[in-house]
């Protein structure tokens, strides 16, 4: 267990004993690390390490900057992505590696709803990562298509995995309605510049399953 308590983030390694195994980077939201490796190996994934952060300011950590509250009643987003990400590149990555076998064949960045979001932005402003899961990403989030069609990544992703639940886009919710045409349009717009990427529709909303999505997105990465 790791925790780097001057920011208030706690981070846990899941590893396995295999050298040089690929390490994934998963942001949560209620510290269900365990569950995502526990369900992880139950369908019998390859030997991977998982790391996990959690006690994460979620609206501020996780949005890329700010922007007015998505909900009536919600909190607005306040932008310290690019400060939280220092922190993982900084100081959690160097310090989970430490407990790992051998360097990491390749390092991924997953994650569900706003960290999925946060996951696939990681890649402009970091060349750490190859791999990207984003699970029920909050690509709705305002100004970020926009970001991508007009901004590099700082390295090409080897792949990046998309989903989505099937009633996401059904809401009166003006904002949250363009998250399925956003997913879509996204992944169509990595996929025609050569880069190994999938988009699946899950049945259900963004609260339905959301270990058993984690895990096939993660499952979908290591396959590659």
């Amino acid at each position: 267990m790791i925790d780097p308590t001057m920011e208030k983030k706690a981070a846990s390694v899941f590893p396995t004993t295999f050298p040089g195994a690929p390490v994934i980077y998963l942001n949560t939201y209620s510290d269900e690390g365990k569950q995502v490796f526990d369900a992880a190996q139950a369908v019998g994934c390859p030997p991977f390490n998982l790391v996990t952060v959690s006690d994460l300011a979620w609206n501020h950590d996780m949005a890329l900057w700010d922007s007015p509250a998505a909900f009536k009643k919600g909190e607005p987003f306040t932008g310290g992505a690019d400060d939280y990400l220092r922190l993982l590149v900084e100081e959690i990555i160097p310090r989970a590696e430490k407990e790992s076998v051998g360097p990491p064949a390749w390092r991924g960045i997953a994650g569900y709803s706003l960290a999925g979001l946060f996951a696939l932005y990681a890649i402009y402003r970091t060349d750490v990562f190859s791999r990207v899961g984003c699970m029920s990403g909050s690509l709705w989030f305002p100004g970020f298509k926009e970001y991508v069609f007009s901004h590099e990544p700082k390295r090409r992703p080897d792949c990046i995995y998309f989903s989505l639940g099937d009633k996401e886009a059904k809401t009166r919710n003006p904002v949250l309605k363009t998250v399925q045409e956003n997913t879509e349009e996204i992944q169509s717009f990595y996929q025609g510049k050569g880069i190994d990427t999938v988009f699946q529709l899950n049945p259900g909303n963004h609260f339905v399953r959301g270990i058993e999505r984690t895990v096939v997105g993660i499952q979908w990465l290591l396959s590659r």
